[in-house]
């Protein structure tokens, strides 16, 4: 019979177990769902036979807090959850967040800024030689010196912070299970340095090895310029075929990186997901009304993880890596009939993909036994050559899902990449997409049209959106369907200057689309864009990037993509102002602003709230069309990260 993991002194007695072998502390609410982390890694250890329990969410004010469930006889696991816990309490603008979706009610407050960090230190003042991994998206990305938005300063790696025994970054189940064997067989802390997948701190480094040495602290302290380079290096080592061990000297100790982990095969990660997850929080939350980032995810499914088209905002790549990993249609199935069957389903498959839903299959042949290219991109700045450009695997998965009984509609609202699907000669996909796979509306994410911006982001140029825009209005008009288009965008991204922000305010006008919201960038840690956000300069290339700092600067970038709004006259007004482009500003159907009328009033240019492009719309030269729709959504990133 399923159950819940233990949360508490009662569950685990009920169990029958004196000593857990491991405690599991997380920041988030205890979600028994796949796209969970916590909850995947203790169900992990679960099939191999270890007796795991999860402390969540603990009061860090009192030590004692931390031994609510007892002394475990092997170690100490944490997860600071499945955000960043400063990402999960800031705003981009650094105000505090008002919801926490990974906490039951919502409710602000439940977990320490710097989450891991915390519950290490906790730990290690509770139990010294405790055995201490720390792993998750907060751990993994901040595992080198690494700069922290928010506190707007550089930070030591997160094992010198945390006193953590050992760091696994990536998705970890592998890792997982090996430590745990060894710990099992009364190995220390030390046998296990050589470790796959993980990363450790010393005092003094190995002899015999051959490391990839990057900038230390000291060294990017004094020069920025040192961190855009210590992050192209490491970055550069993140293969599983050819990846080195990397060393980076902190403030006190070394911090070594082993080569990430071998992928996983098919049977392996179609064993994770196929584990008895209970696909719902766990019950002692319902009265507070559950913890809301399982809505979004819970009648979805995980088809594949990893993402080739590593966009420079993004740590996707870095944390699951750029070789595409799928699960078999079997245990796809299997998940969608389970699905059919929770309490709640109406019918509806929200979505069918991973961080790129249509990539189910390494990018080109050779990934999986040399690994990925080293000196360039599979999609930017344009497609491989030798790129795989084919769905037929994703649209048999997805015309068996259509046919299971109880579905009436499979969705994909996860990420498609465009220039992926355009590369594909066959071109089938889209069909199939627009036929039976869209609600009304497709997001996309071309994220930016100004050429150097573009550069920055390592996404294609403004003539590949327009070319699938309007291969996406030619097949619904074919299809006799009324869908529309919302294209994501990103403000003050590294690189975006005031003039390149305006001239994608004057493309939003001429596809008459207006986001209901934007997205400003936010600099978290991992990412090439937060290295060039920090540093001022491109890792790949070396080269000065303009980088919008200021809290003003950002807001008028902002502002002009919203230009129709009336609370953002001011903003779009001294931008233009700023720019020299006055000419922006007037009654002519060109223009962004129009004068301020006599009385105090004031009028926008333009044609109204659109939210959503009209297929069709604005796709002829003359970009002539009618705008309809909904915003811009903010989208979970549950599914996407984990530990």
């Amino acid at each position: 019979m399923k159950q819940f993991l233990p949360i508490s002194q009662e569950e685990i007695a009920e169990r029958g177990w004196e000593q857990l072998d491991f405690l599991f502390i997380s920041g988030d609410a205890y979600v028994d769902h796949p796209s969970f982390g916590p909850a995947v890694i203790c169900r992990v250890l679960e099939a191999q036979g270890y007796k795991v329990a999860l402390l969540c969410q603990p009061a860090w004010d009192k030590i004692e807090n931390f031994a609510a469930l007892g002394k475990p006889r092997l170690g100490v696991l944490i997860s600071g959850g499945n955000l960043d816990s400063m990402l999960c309490h800031y705003t981009a603008a650094k105000n505090p967040r008002s919801v926490d979706k990974y906490t039951a009610g919502g409710a602000i407050g439940q977990r320490p800024d710097h989450a891991t960090m915390v519950y290490a230190q906790m730990v290690k003042r509770l139990w010294p030689h405790m055995p201490v991994v720390i792993g998750g998206i907060e751990a993994s990305l901040r595992r080198f010196v690494h700069f922290d938005y928010w506190e707007n300063r550089l930070l030591p790696s997160i094992l010198e912070s945390s006193h953590a025994d050992l760091l696994v970054y990536g998705m970890g189940e592998k890792q997982i299970v090996e430590i745990a064997d060894y710990l099992a067989g009364g190995a220390s802390m030390e046998d296990m340095h050589y470790i796959r997948g993980t990363a450790y701190a010393t005092d003094e480094l190995p002899d015999g090895q051959e490391y990839v040495k990057l900038p230390g602290w000291k060294a990017i302290r004094d020069d920025k310029k040192f961190f855009a380079q210590a992050y192209h290096l490491q970055s550069r080592e993140q293969d599983p075929f050819y990846g080195k061990p990397v060393v980076q000297r902190g403030q006190n100790k070394y911090i070594v990186q082993n080569p990430p982990v071998y992928p996983l095969t098919q049977e392996e990660m179609d064993a994770v997901y196929d584990l008895p997850y209970m696909r719902q929080w766990h019950p002692s939350y319902d009265a507070k009304g559950g913890v809301a980032a399982l809505e979004e995810v819970q009648f979805s499914i995980v088809s594949c993880r990893g993402c080739f088209g590593s966009c420079a905002f993004c740590a996707i790549h870095a944390h699951q890596g750029r070789i595409i990993l799928a699960r078999c249609h079997d245990s796809i199935l299997c998940e969608a009939k389970i699905i059919s069957q929770l309490p709640g389903f109406k019918g509806y498959i929200h979505d069918v993909g991973g961080p790129t839903a249509n990539f189910r299959h390494p990018s080109c042949a050779k990934q999986l036994k040399y690994g990925v290219c080293k000196d360039r991109q599979c999609l930017f700045p344009e497609p491989c050559p030798n790129i795989d450009a084919d769905h037929s695997d994703y649209i048999e998965l997805l015309a068996k899902l259509r046919a299971l009984p109880g579905i009436k509609k499979v969705f994909i609202r996860s990420g498609i990449r465009y220039d992926y699907m355009l590369a594909d000669k066959k071109q089938d996909f889209l069909d199939v997409l627009c036929r039976y796979h869209i609600s009304g509306l497709l997001k996309i994410a071309p994220e930016h049209i100004a050429a150097p911006v573009l550069k920055r982001m390592g996404k294609p140029g403004k003539e590949v959106y327009l070319k699938f825009m309007r291969a996406y209005a030619k097949k619904n008009k074919e299809l006799g369907l009324p869908q529309y288009l919302v294209p994501y965008f990103i403000s003050s991204h590294p690189g975006c200057t005031l003039n390149n922000a305006i001239e994608l305010a004057e493309f939003l006008r001429d596809i008459k689309h207006q986001p209901e919201q934007v997205q400003d960038f936010i600099p978290t840690p991992g990412s090439a864009a937060t290295a060039m956000y920090y540093s001022g300069v491109d890792p790949a290339t070396g080269e000065t990037v303009f980088v919008a700092r200021n809290p003003h600067d950002k807001a008028m970038q902002r502002a002009l993509m919203q230009y129709r709004a009336p609370r953002n006259r001011q903003l779009v007004l001294d931008a233009l102002q700023r720019a020299g482009r006055t000419d922006l500003i007037g009654t002519e159907p060109k223009c962004l602003l129009a004068p301020e009328r006599r009385g105090g009033g004031q009028r926008m240019a333009g044609l109204g709230r659109s939210g959503a492009i009209k297929a069709g719309a604005g796709l002829s030269h003359g970009h002539k069309g009618k705008a309809l729709g909904q915003g811009r959504s903010q989208g979970s990133p549950a599914k996407k990260r984990r530990s």
